[in-house]
């Protein structure tokens, strides 16, 4: 597909919409740490250097993609049904619910560790406000549904999901020779392993948190 250059603003914004789902396409297909920014480039039909037209780089695309798929999780857990403040079911509401965003926990997962190495200081403020932003709106809602907590337990409870998910996620999605390795030693499914390891996690957290309260 041959793209002549957006100029107007709409045209740029589309530009720009293009290569975010683009990305999202590729992250269904395997991890972030496997896609360059030339695949990427291909996939879209421009060059890398028409790319970097619209981002800083390759980074900050699928840094991109996580704040919008954070801001969509973040409605989707404010919409749920708030029944209870058993810090146990609420804790387990979250894990349950980010478990179900693949795409959200494997950028989590690079976030600190890859994503944030390769972008400038202008677009990293803009993203640690925006992830600032996020979590202070998950520790609203974990305080509006257990209101014992104050402000400086919610948030630490929201950092630790974030940290917790980062973590474990790796842990999921082995290579082929650990898969087989852990099949043939009887451990769960990798899947599963993240699942109950991030419920754990945060109904420890929360409940403990709740208990110093």
């Amino acid at each position: 597909m041959e793209f002549k250059r957006a100029r107007k603003p709409e045209q740029v914004a589309q530009r720009r919409r293009t290569i975010l789902e683009t990305a999202c396409e590729m992250l269904r297909e395997r991890s972030v740490a496997d896609i360059s920014l030339r695949e990427l480039s291909d996939r879209v039909g421009l060059a890398k250097s028409n790319v970097l037209r619209y981002f800083d780089s390759r980074e900050a695309i699928f840094l991109e993609v996580l704040d919008e798929e954070w801001g969509a999780w973040l409605d989707e857990v404010e919409g749920a049904p708030a029944s209870t403040s058993d810090p146990v079911e609420v804790a387990t509401a979250i894990a349950t619910s980010l478990h179900g965003r693949r795409l959200m926990c494997e950028l989590i997962s690079g976030m600190a560790g890859v994503l944030e190495r390769n972008i400038p200081v202008d677009f990293a403020r803009v993203f640690k406000q925006r992830a600032i932003s996020h979590t202070t709106r998950l520790a609203d809602l974990v305080r509006a549904r257990v209101p014992v907590l104050d402000e400086d337990a919610a948030r630490h409870f929201a950092q630790v999901v974030l940290v917790l998910t980062a973590g474990l996620w790796p842990h999921a999605n082995p290579s082929d020779a650990v898969a087989q390795v852990m099949r043939e030693m009887g451990a769960p499914p990798p899947d599963e392993l993240f699942r109950t390891g991030l419920t754990e996690g945060l109904v420890n957290q929360l409940a403990g948190l709740v208990a110093r309260a």
